[in-house]
């Protein structure tokens, strides 16, 4: 099902909003088993009536800019336990400068965070970068989530075959994306050298991952703007998965359909929703 909201890249965020949380987070950290020390940040309540949120950010971008300062985490902490990672390489998680640190590692660090905080099960969540994570740990980990929710991202078609029927994308962008770019490369956590090396990982066909979403029975979620190519990002999803909704953001582009000042209340309502709808405890 395809759901166009009206009224009511791998690049991510990192900014913060001009007002004070709502929600005030705690740090916590861990270390993965090869030794990287990994942030994350938690609130809510951890016997609350919903099962927990993990959420992953995207490319570039930090747990505190893609989750809190926009109003995400405020919409989900009555009832949720939320945890948003700082993927390696990013926000105030360790930051090799070797690509082999990346990679599967990414999402091994989702599920051994689970573990530090004896999470058996969670809606999970990712954008852009996130969400490739997000796919990652469906096709590896599926019996660790009640739903999963897949922002500015998706999972493509692979074959030529298929690639050749999705319907063409609006251009746009969004005439904000820029100035919201503008603000992302401000971020004062970014180190480049790092995040080079995320994007050099030697990936190999079988690291990725040959997800078969026909297997994915529980509900999933994807919000993407209008000028972000979502047709090319949810069509094999719409065509494979038993249980999908799509929601497409009009007139946002990547960047301006989660940076706080840019977000519209959509995204936050529709996520909100959506997990409130499906929820359900271990």
């Amino acid at each position: 099902m395809r759901l166009t909201v009206s009224a009511f890249g791998l690049l991510l965020v990192a900014g913060a909003a001009s007002s004070a949380l709502a929600v005030q987070p705690t740090d916590g950290y861990f270390t993965a088993h090869d030794g990287v020390k990994i942030h994350y940040l938690e609130a809510g309540n951890k016997n609350g009536p919903g099962a927990p949120v993990v959420l992953i950010h995207g490319y570039t971008g930090t747990a505190l800019g893609n989750w809190f300062t926009n109003g995400i985490a405020d919409a989900l902490v009555g009832r949720h336990w939320v945890v948003a990672i700082d993927c390696r390489g990013h926000g105030k998680s360790d930051k090799p400068h070797d690509p082999a640190k990346y990679g599967p590692q990414m999402a091994q660090d989702v599920i051994e965070l689970m573990d530090h905080l004896k999470i058996e099960k969670a809606h999970i969540g990712g954008y852009s970068m996130g969400g490739f994570i997000t796919g990652q740990l469906l096709a590896t980990h599926p019996e660790r989530f009640v739903t999963a929710t897949f922002g500015g991202s998706g999972v493509p078609e692979v074959e030529q075959e298929w690639k050749d029927k999705v319907p063409a994308d609006k251009p746009g962008p969004d005439p904000k994306e820029a100035e919201a770019s503008s603000k992302l490369r401000g971020s004062p956590d970014r180190d480049a050298e790092a995040l080079a090396a995320v994007r050099q990982y030697p990936w190999k066909p079988e690291q990725r991952g040959k997800i078969d979403l026909t297997k994915i029975k529980f509900p999933v979620l994807a919000i993407n703007g209008e000028f972000d190519k979502p047709n090319a990002k949810t069509h094999r999803m719409q065509r494979e998965l038993v249980n999908f909704k799509a929601v497409v953001l009009p007139g946002k582009s990547h960047l301006t359909a989660i940076m706080p000042g840019y977000i519209p209340k959509e995204y936050i309502e529709t996520l909100a929703a959506f997990i409130d709808a499906n929820d359900r405890q271990p």
